[in-house]
């Protein structure tokens, strides 16, 4: 019987790749502490469990699947984009993850960029979705 995949080590790698381009990002969303001042530019993560594929008849479920978005988030319309030009950037080549062999990230797009006035000083943001595959190595 194998080991299911499981999504950490995915979501670590996705983290390292956008850091490893300047990024600044969180995960699961921005701090909301009193005090936090936000970057004029950062990526947010929002990861879903995943899934562990079948990967034969034989019903070893080795593969795995997962979507992974990631919200571009800049003091105005270009720092937005910017951000969004690094992700890509950053995803286009295949993760790193141990004992696993990742697919490069297929980038699912999302909606325009859009404006938050619930936050002051306001920002914008664009959420990019991103399919993240690996097979055991």
């Amino acid at each position: 019987m194998s080991t299911p995949p499981d999504v950490l080590p995915h979501l670590d790698a996705v983290r390292a790749a956008l850091e490893a381009v300047d990024l600044t990002v969180y995960v699961g969303g921005a701090p909301t502490s009193s005090g936090w001042t936000p970057p004029d530019k950062f990526a947010v993560l929002y990861p879903d469990a995943g899934m562990a594929v079948r990967a034969s008849l034989a019903d070893n479920r080795d593969d795995f699947d997962s979507t992974m978005q990631v919200t571009c988030v800049g003091s105005d319309v270009e720092r937005a984009l910017w951000v969004a030009a690094r992700v890509r950037q950053a995803l286009a080549a295949p993760l790193v993850v141990e004992g696993r062999n990742c697919w490069p990230a297929e980038d699912l797009g999302g909606p325009p960029v859009q404006r938050d006035d619930d936050v002051t000083p306001p920002v914008y943001f664009v959420p990019v979705q991103y399919r993240i595959c690996s097979t055991p190595a």
